[in-house]
């Protein structure tokens, strides 16, 4: 009888053995369905670690090894006291920076941040960067105005933990975990975060700038500015003598996320004013026979150190070959466009024009201006001089202009007079719903139309002249789309007209330079935007070329001719266009032997000597997930069950083997 229940026992235990293993192996095939099956992996954004020569800002884990820790609500987190990843909303992250900068004993136990995707803090204004953004490269000396009123500064600060911005998605399953934390039972499974955000500058123990680029642990902010001269300049010329009018805006935004810069007001708005300008002036008739060069200079890393600018000028001294046929004697005066999607009070467009000083160039761009409005005949339209109670030009690249010569003649053209209207300047909520259109067709159309006076030196032109230079507003609309949001984002038809983009959704910060700097860089190593951004200005300003039946870029090499659209279809076309990249990187930098270097200050270099010479860490794959943990005393309990049950499996291994043994002897 005892040898029959022993058997019956072990057919038993075989038997549910092979139904779980059965029903295991059906779900789970592989290690990577197991992983599946225990993690989810979170969207998100990541705050990550920048350095310059004086130390770091950003966000990293503190260590070398990954953060784990259980998601709490920061309504439930006043008693919390173990580390725990604190779930945010928009208009609380800021705040919740500065107590944990303020408060050490509440910061011992933060050991990451969740912020969710919501709008809340729309309706204040957030926006993490100063109240003077880059007061150090002002040309005067009052820097204590507040241009940006809402600025808190936090994206400058050093966060020895990792910060996320969650996606939608995310957003609705953190809020999740954290109910659930909420409601568990004592000694109940917890979910965790895990973070990794693991910077190299902190594995290599490097926290500036100079040591972190000599140990190739971060590379250099940069990337390409782009410059385009409308009609084509002869570069055959020994000399070029036509006065030039520079019109300049920027295309690279900031926020504390760095995937998650938008900038749909600052500075994209201005951005889409001048393509739309450009495109307008492309279609008059006579551009050869204008009295100046009109010239267009789309500027990147603009919000950090105006690399784009300082960069531009500094090559022009040079005489390089990214500025072939430019010459800074040449510039008579700088229109640039700023802000402009937020220029639409009770009805009326209003925009305010910031000029460098009294000067004939300024006078005569003003008059251009004004112009301009009067030809459009309604006065929803109203441009204005900017207080002369401000202490100069607001932050804007025509500083680097300033600072370079003093004499420069120039005018900002902005959606403000002495504070920016923009509430959310470099946050990541300047996103398309900041802004409107009917605003940037406004501002586009009087730069056009200012430009073109201008060019055309004053003269008497008449009322349909100026009514010739129309934008079209379906090209806004639909850089617009193809800008500022993922639907259809970089994968709109325009934008695949030029370029195959590398992805969908478009993000404006400006990146790192991955190479040595070049007027003719390999375009792997180029952004989406300004490669767009190039082609588009390429065959706006361009002529037809004599080769565009050829075979391009191969045949197209004589002087003045571009290859356009070549990403497309492998062909492109061939074109007369004088349109040209400049690298954007510190003017405190080097690249020599494989490497950067840091150059001493020039005193005789004012913003050189200002330059933080920004830099970004490298790092692996960054990755968040959530996943359950048992309490410890869970575990405990694991282990003494698991002790008893080797106890009870040896006694009856003992009992089994005495009854077998018994069973033989009568056998």
């Amino acid at each position: 009888m005892d040898t029959k229940l022993l058997l019956s026992l072990l057919c038993l235990i075989a038997s549910l053995r092979s139904s779980f293993s059965a029903s295991f192996q059906a779900d789970l095939k592989s290690v990577p369905d197991l992983e599946k099956s225990m993690y989810s992996i979170i969207d998100g954004f990541p705050c990550v670690r920048l350095l310059n020569l004086h130390g770091e800002i950003g966000c990293s884990n503190p260590g070398n090894g990954k953060v784990v820790a259980p998601v709490v609500r920061l309504d439930s987190a006043e008693n919390i006291v173990q580390p725990s990843a604190l779930l945010v909303s928009s208009d609380e992250y800021d705040s919740l920076l500065k107590r944990i900068s303020d408060d050490s004993h509440f910061a011992r136990n933060v050991a990451g941040v969740l912020v969710q995707s919501d709008m809340q803090d729309k309706l204040k204004g957030l926006s993490p960067d100063t109240k003077f953004p880059q007061a150090e490269f002002s040309p005067y000396d009052s820097r204590t105005h507040q241009w940006n009123p809402n600025g808190s500064g936090t994206m400058w600060g050093r966060y020895n933990f990792p910060v996320f911005l969650l996606s939608q998605s995310s957003t609705a399953k953190l809020q999740e975990v954290a109910e659930k934390n909420e409601k568990r039972n004592k000694g109940s499974a917890t979910h965790v975060a895990e973070f990794d955000v693991v910077m190299q500058t902190t594995k290599a123990g490097t926290h500036n700038s100079e040591s972190c680029l000599e140990e190739e642990a971060c590379l250099p902010l940069g990337g390409y500015s782009v410059w385009s001269a409308l009609p084509p300049i002869d570069t055959t010329l020994s000399t070029q003598s036509k006065p030039i009018i520079l019109a300049v805006t920027s295309m690279d935004a900031a926020s504390f996320f760095r995937d998650k810069s938008l900038g749909a007001d600052s500075p994209i708005s201005g951005l889409i004013s001048l393509l739309a300008a450009v495109d307008a002036l492309s279609r008059v008739d006579g551009l050869k026979d204008l009295a100046k060069q009109l010239v267009f200079v789309v500027f990147t890393g603009e919000a950090w150190g105006y690399l784009g600018s300082r960069r531009f000028l500094a090559e022009l001294d040079q005489h390089s070959d990214a500025t072939s046929g430019l010459s800074h004697m040449l510039i008579e005066t700088v229109l640039e466009v700023g802000s402009v999607g937020k220029g639409f009070d009770d009805g009326v467009k209003s925009f305010f024009a910031h000029a460098t000083g009294v000067s004939s160039g300024t006078n005569d761009t003003l008059k251009a201006l004004k112009k301009a409005q009067e030809s459009l005949g309604t006065e929803s339209i109203k441009i204005s001089s900017a207080s002369s109670s401000n202490p100069g030009i607001p932050p804007s690249s025509l500083m680097a202009f300033l600072n370079k010569d003093s004499r420069t003649s120039g005018i900002v053209l902005e959606e403000f007079d002495t504070v920016f209207d923009n509430k959310l300047y470099h946050s990541h909520l300047d996103d398309i719903t900041n802004i409107n259109s009917s605003a940037i067709i406004a501002a586009a159309t009087i730069v056009a139309r200012s430009l073109y006076i201008l060019a055309s030196d004053n003269k008497e032109l008449s009322s349909s002249a100026l009514s010739a230079v129309s934008v079209n507003t379906s090209l806004v609309e639909e850089l617009l789309g193809c800008l500022l949001s993922c639907e259809p984002g970089l994968s709109c038809d325009l934008v695949k007209q030029y370029i195959s983009p590398t992805s969908s959704c478009p993000s404006h910060y400006v990146g790192v330079v991955l190479e040595e700097p070049s007027s003719t860089p390999y375009l792997g190593y180029v952004g989406d935007v300004p490669r767009f951004v190039w082609n588009f200005l390429a065959e706006k300003t361009s002529f037809p070329s004599k080769n565009d039946s050829s075979a391009c870029p191969k045949d197209c090499s004589n002087t003045g001719e571009s290859c356009i659209k070549a990403e497309t279809d492998g062909k492109g076309v061939c074109v007369i266009s004088t349109t040209r990249y400049v690298p954007a990187y510190s003017t405190r930098l080097k690249f020599e032997s494989e490497s950067w270097k840091v150059l001493p200050k020039n005193a005789s270099d004012p913003m050189g000597v200002a330059d933080p010479v920004w830099s970004e860490s490298n790092w692996a794959p960054i990755q968040l997930r959530v996943f359950l943990v048992q309490d410890s005393s869970y575990d405990y309990l694991i282990l003494f069950v698991g002790i008893g049950l080797t106890v009870l499996s040896y006694i009856a291994i003992v009992v089994a083997r005495s009854i077998i043994a018994k069973s033989m002897k009568r056998d």
